[in-house]
């Protein structure tokens, strides 16, 4: 694609001010619908019981395979012969999640338009031979800050992480109307990479880098997480507990704990909270519509995860 016409595809995506479902769905595939997960220390992930049960109220013949790289002692260069083999068995897709949204991408044939701003991709669907990423994880995040910190203040927020996760955060942040975001992270080439890929020529400081943590959240109206901090296996906090002042809002990306450290923090300090039960079923429902072509009941998936999160 010429660099004029990413660009316009860019701002048009920039400028979207709604949060339906995407235009693009594949074909529906045939039963049974073989998908699963890819990444590292997953085995607590809750997708498998959120995709298994919205496909049961369908009747549909569907399995939710986790691949653990941790179990199978093996990093992201083993991607390739695995994306191969899951094309070998039959499946319909895979879901990616970390360490692999980012490495996956070389490995696809196509990319949605969000994808391919974000350079992330959680959502990779196999159709006519052809492997194609898609990003869910924007949407899941907007929908559930729309839901959960409905009338939050957007003027300025920071946000930490520019990995996978961070940059769909940092688009979905965009997209509901913050007017400015100061991304962290703790390679500061990635938070300006970031900032980079989705500045716009007409807001060109709408999106930047950040310096200084501190001066940064005294000025901020909220605080979007987006590191892997704060899961069972990485426990702790992403920043200094002092910081957290009860003027923000804080949105997590963690949901398992669906209470971590700084979600307690944040509440003790008396901030508004929003955990992140809500993004991963929100994206999840977005790629069960991608894998099945079957739009799901979200708030149904939505009370589901909710009976499995202590």
């Amino acid at each position: 694609m010429p660099p004029k016409d990413r660009l316009s595809r860019k701002i048009a995506l920039m400028n979207r001010s709604d949060l339906s479902e995407p235009p693009y769905l594949p074909p529906l595939p045939p039963n049974p619908i073989q998908v699963g997960l890819i990444g590292s220390g997953i085995q607590a992930s809750r997708s498998p019981a959120i995709h298994l049960h919205e496909a049961s109220v369908h009747r549909l013949r569907y399995s939710y395979e986790l691949i653990d790289l941790d179990k199978l002692g093996v990093g992201p260069e083993a991607l390739p012969s695995l994306l191969d083999d899951a094309e070998r068995r039959g499946f319909t897709g895979l879901n990616v999640t970390y360490p692999c949204k980012q490495t996956v991408i070389p490995l696809l044939d196509d990319l949605s338009p969000e994808a391919e701003v974000l350079g992330a991709v959680n959502t990779v669907v196999f159709v006519n031979g052809r492997r194609t990423g898609h990003n869910t994880d924007w949407f899941g995040f907007a929908e559930s800050f729309r839901r959960g910190l409905s009338g939050a203040k957007l003027r300025t927020v920071v946000q930490l992480g520019a990995g996978g996760a961070g940059a769909a955060t940092a688009y979905a942040a965009l997209t509901l109307g913050v007017n400015r975001l100061i991304v962290f992270d703790q390679e500061p080439a990635r938070a300006s990479a970031l900032a980079n890929r989705l500045s716009s020529p007409s807001a060109p400081q709408r999106i930047r880098p950040g310096t200084a943590l501190a001066a940064a959240l005294q000025e901020a109206d909220g605080l979007i997480h987006a590191t892997p901090t704060g899961m069972i296996n990485h426990p702790g906090l992403p920043l200094p507990a002092h910081l957290i002042a009860p003027h923000l809002w804080i949105a997590e990306v963690v949901y398992f704990p669906l209470e971590t450290e700084l979600l307690k923090i944040a509440r003790q300090a008396g901030c508004r909270t929003l955990n992140g039960g809500g993004m991963v079923v929100f994206q999840a429902s977005e790629a069960f519509r991608l894998f099945t072509g079957i739009t799901p009941d979200r708030d149904r998936m939505l009370t589901h995860f909710l009976t499995l999160t202590p």
